[in-house]
């Protein structure tokens, strides 16, 4: 496909891109640009961080998981591009020399093209700008202090002129060119399809539906880089603007499918702020800024981390094929481990659920605060009045192959006054709704006896006791 985008200030354009090709391979490989680090290769230890910015602003992501077709009409910035043409520092990277943040300078890329994008975006809470990248030698006392010292400098104006590049529309969904000549043993794919519009995809997955949905890439990426899997045909829907909104109303909340995690994040903040808080911990803010929304729910994986919550908010997944769409409660999207309710050609377009007083607490378990993935996770909305217990939706994520409801423990708790012996007697009931696994995360044990603590954290909490572990002091 013939692509073209913003390297460092300059624009390039590749006649013939392999779709399938990564920025990090293709920036090491084709142009030289080696300061790009591959660690982990899947997203996991920001040593390929770069920078990238379209009409939506400037996003930190892993090089290693992003596809090229992703860059089309935007600006990147690795960190050779990180200080001006005539060599001067960005703010950030002096303050790395002037505040000792490198030591053997391997994680060091990545950590100043995060910085760079904080600094550009004026975020200045860093434990979490920084939390997806990985560091063994120096330590994060100095990155931060790094971080603090430069965050009072302007925006240097060769990365502000990032911000305005825009390519004029591509026509149709269609790719220009027919791919790159794959090298050797490396099975031949078509151009990618990049449709702009939610009706272009519709018409196109119909068509091809066989054919792999790239969103954010932070699961496909992995198909790629670690599983060796050969993609024949991929629709890249990052050109889909009209997947992208998040629409508030009196009544409903609509979250399109291509809504990326910190977009989400900012959107349920002032609605359910634990949801929110629960999505600070969503992996890293590079992942944050990739994954979607509705890649979360149509990868139907056990323990994502957004469909619980969405259940628990009584949430409707909204489903496109072609002209004919159909919606149904989310949690009866998902049939068992890896089967879902979506036909072939079929893509989850949105989610949604009702407005309401927020009542909802979400509780993620796992071995790490930051950055890693659930062993459990709980959310919980229960409706109270008078002191009874009406209606209650709990949901579970890293109980059962799929995100699932506890019926019989909701049912336990209706009718009944909200109590702590009530909320004992519902707990006790968990474990007929699921029979857990044990895995390297986690026993089934365990899983059972902490998804009943959240349970009862949830009525803590509700009662206004302090639960979290951030409020403990020494």
């Amino acid at each position: 496909m013939a692509l073209t985008f913003r390297l460092n200030g300059e624009d390039v354009r590749i006649a013939d891109a392999d779709p399938s090709a990564t920025l990090l391979d293709w920036l090491r490989e084709e142009k030289g640009l080696t300061g790009t680090k591959e660690g982990c290769n899947e997203g996991d230890c920001g040593a390929c961080t770069v920078m990238v910015t379209d009409s939506r602003g400037a996003k930190a992501l892993n090089a290693c998981i992003l596809f090229l077709p992703q860059l089309q009409g935007k600006s990147v910035r690795t960190v050779e591009g990180a200080a001006g043409p005539d060599g001067t520092l960005h703010p950030v990277q002096q303050a790395m020399v002037d505040h000792h943040g490198s030591q053997c300078g391997f994680c060091t890329p990545g950590f100043i093209m995060s910085m760079v994008t904080a600094h550009t975006n004026g975020a200045t809470d860093f434990d979490d700008q920084l939390a997806g990248n990985l560091c063994r030698c120096t330590g994060y006392a100095p990155i931060i202090r790094a971080a603090e010292a430069a965050k009072g400098a302007p925006v240097p104006d060769w990365i502000a002129q990032d911000a305005p590049f825009l390519l004029p529309e591509k026509s149709r969904g269609e790719a220009a060119g027919r791919g790159a000549a794959p090298p050797s043993g490396k099975p031949e794919a078509a151009p990618p399809l990049c449709p702009a519009s939610a009706d272009e995809l519709a018409e196109l997955y119909a068509a091809n539906p066989d054919a792999t949905l790239v969103a954010g890439a932070t699961d496909v990426g992995l198909w790629v880089t670690k599983q060796l899997r050969h993609l024949p045909q991929m629709i890249v829907l990052d050109g889909c603007a009209d997947l992208k909104d998040i629409e508030v109303t009196d009544s409903t909340v609509r979250i399109g499918a291509m809504v990326d995690m910190n977009a989400l994040r900012a959107a349920m903040q002032p609605l359910h702020p634990s949801f929110a808080e629960m999505l600070r911990r969503f992996a890293s803010q590079q992942i944050r800024a990739a994954a979607t929304v509705g890649g979360n729910i149509a990868n139907g994986s056990p323990i994502g981390d957004t469909p619980p919550a969405l259940i628990a908010l009584n949430a409707t997944v909204h489903l496109r094929k072609g002209d004919d769409r159909r919606e149904l409660p989310l949690e009866d999207f998902f049939f068992d481990y890896g089967k879902q309710d979506r036909a072939p050609g079929e893509f989850v377009e949105a989610v949604s659920f009702p407005r309401q007083p927020d009542r909802l607490k979400v509780y993620k378990l796992s071995k790490r605060f930051d950055q890693d993935i659930s062993a459990v996770l709980g959310a919980f909305n229960v409706t109270v009045e008078d002191g009874t217990i009406t209606a209650a939706r709990i949901a579970y994520g890293g109980m059962a192959g799929i995100p699932k409801r506890a019926a019989n423990t909701e049912a336990a708790l209706a009718g009944q006054p909200w109590a702590e012996a009530s909320i004992q007697a519902a707990a006790a009931v968990l474990d007929q709704d699921f029979t857990p696994m044990s895995d390297m995360r986690a026993s089934a044990v365990y899983r059972l006896e902490t998804a009943r603590n959240m349970l009862l954290r949830y009525f803590a909490e509700r009662n206004g006791q302090p639960v979290s572990v951030l409020e403990v002091k020494p």
